[in-house]
């Protein structure tokens, strides 16, 4: 029996983590936030590449890199601090913001540019309007306060123009509730 009162030290779960990854900075970011897990391949960190636009930093949206989910025509910018929210909670709020002409959302009619989050928690949001004479931007912005409430400290949206809004920019899923809208897009006129 020994009279020290302090125990044996044990594995911890960082232990575990940098067990399986076998990087000590892989293990760190994983801690720091759990969902990064998902971004490795096979459950390991991956070289970075090259140009060639392949990520392997294990970091997915984290680095800036594609993540493969059909997301990334929006740039994200992060800020990795736990509890704060990320531009990708952002993205997924403002799918609640409805365009009040078209009844799609944002994010699904392509009209979010950009989504970046500053150092002080702030969300920068880079916006375009269907056209630049749309009288819905003060009604937008509301729709986005609303959303954005309790999530970010403050918002600021940067209506931009460039490059110009197109149906193009439309996701799939915004396509899909056009159509169920009654949209035709193989009858409007290509520009």
């Amino acid at each position: 029996m020994s009279d020290n009162l302090v125990p044996e030290p044990s594995a911890s779960v960082f232990d575990a983590v940098n067990g399986v990854l076998q990087d000590e900075n892989a293990a760190r970011r994983v801690m720091a936030n759990p969902a990064l897990a998902k971004g490795f391949p096979n459950g390991r960190p991956q070289p970075v590449e090259g140009d060639d636009g392949n990520c392997g930093c294990g970091e997915g949206e984290q680095c800036g890199c594609s993540d493969g989910n059909g997301d990334d025509e929006i740039p994200l910018k992060f800020v990795d601090e736990i509890g704060r929210a990320t531009a990708a909670d952002v993205r997924e709020a403002l799918h609640q913001v409805i365009d009040p002409e078209l009844g799609i959302d944002v994010i699904d009619l392509g009209l979010v540019y950009g989504i970046e989050i500053d150092e002080l928690g702030r969300a920068i949001i880079t916006m375009t309007l269907t056209t630049p004479a749309c009288p819905l931007t003060d009604l937008i912005e509301d729709e986005c306060a609303s959303t954005l409430a309790g999530l970010v400290e403050e918002f600021r949206i940067d209506w931009t123009w460039q490059p110009r809004w197109t149906m193009e920019k439309i996701t799939p899923e915004g396509r899909e509730q056009l159509a169920a809208l009654g949209f035709n897009f193989d009858n409007l006129p290509k520009y």
